[in-house]
């Protein structure tokens, strides 16, 4: 995926809207249609879940609004579009909800949003992760990528061990340090540093070594102006993610790490948790999900 000059023209735009969301609102709010794009594709999970859906209302899904392929705000419409909007467009139609709205969320607002009851779930790059299994429901993943690093064409930095030194931008509420950290560990890159047994145990905020250290930023257009500014040397996060930021300037390190598997999270005990991943499942059996993954250039 490329990023196009359209971005750079809107990035400022785009990190205000969103950056809003990060304070603790609920960002912007969209109704669409509950009818998929693919509105022709039907599998043995629809008809099952069919069995025990709701009667009419509206869905509320948090999904993210740059992140191109994914979750993507058209500035210019105002609509939503990517892979995660429409699986959600395809789960209101299939639970029998007569709409879905679509709230902006960033990895620090996504679960007190889903917690507080504003969301139903959450289809927005969110990584499964053990320790976030014991807080929130999760479907069988729909998408798996991995973490990597952007960095700029002109610092001359290609792999892990260029990172030493260096300080590198994150989003609040990702496990994108952590894996980062982990990998140049695993490396020998960071001396004696004792990484510990799993990322809710790693505190951000304090960690330096070896002259790395990190900053973090309330959503991604942030990271990737504070790049250009010269504020942090490199941005890590999920690599399909990063495509959005790329430019002719700038490139990815050599090394991927650190699988990152995406699923739709729900309140933990929800009665849609089951519902959702069956469905799931089945559209990725009948090859849904992978329509939706070659419609939007992510394969």
């Amino acid at each position: 995926m490329k990023l196009t000059k359209l971005f750079a023209a809107l990035a400022a735009g785009t990190m205000i809207f969103s950056l809003a969301g990060c304070a603790g609102s609920a960002g912007g709010t969209s109704s669409a249609s509950s009818a998929p794009s693919n509105a022709d594709t039907s599998s043995a999970a629809d008809s099952s879940a069919a069995d025990d859906t709701v009667s009419g209302g509206v869905l509320k899904v948090g999904v993210k609004d740059a992140v191109q392929g994914f979750g993507f705000k058209d500035p210019l419409s105002g609509e939503y579009e990517g892979m995660e909007i429409e699986i959600a467009k395809k789960l209101a139609d299939s639970l029998g909800y007569d709409d879905v709205e679509f709230t902006t969320v960033t990895a620090a607002t996504r679960t007190e949003l889903l917690d507080s009851g504003d969301l139903d779930c959450v289809l927005a790059t969110f990584t499964i992760t053990e320790e976030r299994k014991k807080s929130w429901d999760f479907s069988t993943p729909y998408y798996t990528d991995a973490v990597t690093v952007l960095v700029e064409k002109a610092d001359g930095i290609t792999d892990l061990s260029g990172l030493v030194g260096k300080k590198i931008g994150v989003s609040t509420g990702s496990t994108s340090a952590y894996a980062l950290v982990k990998a140049m560990t695993e490396k020998g890159l960071l001396g004696d540093y004792a990484l510990p047994e799993t990322s809710a145990d790693f505190d951000i905020s304090s960690f330096e070594s070896n002259g790395t250290s990190f900053e973090q930023f309330g959503d991604y257009p942030a990271i990737s102006n504070a790049m250009t500014a010269g504020t942090v040397d490199a941005f890590c996060v999920d690599k399909s993610i990063l495509a959005t930021y790329k430019t002719d300037d700038r490139d990815y390190i050599t090394d991927t790490f650190s699988p990152q598997e995406y699923g739709v999270a729900t309140k933990k005990g929800s009665p849609l948790s089951s519902k959702i991943d069956e469905l799931i499942k089945g559209w990725l059996e009948d090859g849904t999900i992978d329509g939706f993954i070659a419609e939007f250039g992510l394969n």
